[in-house]
């Protein structure tokens, strides 16, 4: 096994191998395969690097189960491109799910315009909130 200052192997097997071709259970190398592999390509389940097929894995290419890369695919990912994804697609986490709509402000700056709101609710009134108006005489209790 190559220890620090020494140069790589080609072929390195171990707990922290360091080599060209690196497998174990912290492989570091150009190819590195293993349980949380460090290269330039890394195979196994987190992995770092360049290019990475792994089930949780950071890269610039990257495909596995939840992911973070420039190009990626997976179940749950971030980054700028999703591959496969519409040219229009930007950062689809939670891609799956609806977002819920944010909540509408319904203040108007005129008291009359609160009270046509208000009837097309199907309440009557409209009350003063700060220097804007709101449909309905009181806020509907949820």
């Amino acid at each position: 096994m190559a220890q620090c200052g020494e140069k790589p192997k080609r072929i390195a097997f171990g707990v922290a191998p360091l080599g060209i071709i690196s497998i174990g259970i912290v492989p570091m190398g150009v190819v590195s395969i293993g349980v949380v592999p460090m290269g330039v390509i890394s195979l196994g389940v987190v992995g770092m690097g360049v290019i990475n097929a792994c089930v949780v894995g950071m890269g610039v290419l990257v495909t596995g189960v939840t992911v973070m890369g420039v190009w990626w695919t997976g179940a749950d990912g971030m980054g700028p491109r999703r591959l496969g994804a519409p040219p229009s697609a930007l950062h689809q986490h939670h891609h799956g799910s609806q977002a819920p709509s944010p909540p509408q402000l319904m203040a108007y700056p005129s008291r009359q315009r609160a009270l046509e709101e208000a009837r097309k609710l199907g309440c009557s009134g409209a009350h003063a909130m700060g220097s804007l108006w709101m449909p309905c005489s009181e806020h509907p209790l949820e």
